[in-house]
Order: C-alpha cells, then sequence, then structure tokens
C-alpha cells in the first residue's frame, strides 16, 4: 500500500509513522533482516504512539498497571535489507477490552514489506490480576486524544 493512500486513512483513526533505518547488527550474512528484529521495530512504533496518547510504559506503571503481549501476529510479505530505510505505522484498533494495534511496515516508495498486530492486557500490578477492561486511565488517554483533534 503507498503511503500516500494510506494518509488519507490515517485522518479517522490514531496512528503514528515512525522511521527506522536497518541497521547492519539487524541483517544476516546476506544482508536480509533477521525476522526476529521486526519485534523490535513493532515496540519502536507502539511506544511512539504511546507517547501520542501520553500514556508511555512509565506512566504505566505509575498508575499500576503492565501491559504484557498477549498475542502477536507477523505476515512477512518482503525482506528489508541492511541500510534501508522503513517507516512503521502503528495504528491503535481497539482499547475499551484490550490494548490492539496493527502495524505496517513499507519501504520509502510504500512498498508493503511486513504487516503484524499485537494484543496486550493490562495487569494489575498489585494482584497480578488480568483484567478484561481496559482501566479508566486508558480509555481517559485516548478519548482526551481524540477529543483534541
Amino acid at each position: 500500500m503507498k503511503h500516500d493512500v494510506y494518509t488519507s486513512f490515517q485522518t479517522h483513526c490514531l496512528s503514528v509513522e515512525t522511521l527506522i533505518n536497518v541497521p547492519f547488527f539487524d541483517v544476516d550474512s546476506m544482508g536480509v533482516t533477521w525476522h526476529g528484529h521486526y519485534l523490535k521495530y513493532f515496540e519502536l512504533g507502539r511506544c511512539d504512539l504511546l507517547k501520542k496518547i501520553d500514556y508511555t510504559y512509565q506512566q504505566m506503571k505509575a498508575s499500576n498497571y503492565i501491559w504484557p503481549i498477549v498475542d502477536l501476529r507477523i505476515k512477512y510479505i518482503k525482506s528489508a535489507r541492511f541500510d534501508q530505510v522503513l517507516k512503521v505505522i502503528t495504528e491503535l484498533v481497539e482499547y475499551e477490552h484490550r490494548l490492539k494495534l496493527s502495524y505496517k511496515i513499507v519501504d520509502v516508495d510504500g512498498e508493503l514489506l511486513t504487516k503484524a498486530t499485537t494484543i496486550q492486557m493490562a495487569v494489575d500490578m498489585m494482584t497480578g490480576e488480568t483484567l478484561f477492561c481496559s482501566p479508566e486511565i486508558l480509555i481517559e488517554k485516548v478519548k482526551a486524544y481524540y477529543a483534541a483533534q
């Protein structure tokens, strides 16, 4: 999917774009990005999205919740290579009962290389109990973001 097509969709959702230049230490001897490193790229996008709604990992901890990933799905379409500039497009899909994010990694021409989703569930740090509804703080942060738009 070309980036300019995706931009028009972004006006209706909460998303961020994170640029990554594939470093040498992320590739194998053939210059291809090792599949496990894509998880780091998703994490960078996730952190940027959390900053955008003002609910970073530090704020999650301060509000007594941790958010472990409970589900991860990846579709590799085309390999990224050493020194290639990538754009990670991270989009909020669900937030009321769990935090579901989708990711697209595209090259500078907008060619889709990888897509993925992650699901995170809130866990009360004091009790260790998994919550099946998102804590009010996350819902307030997302609503505040949308209200400001």
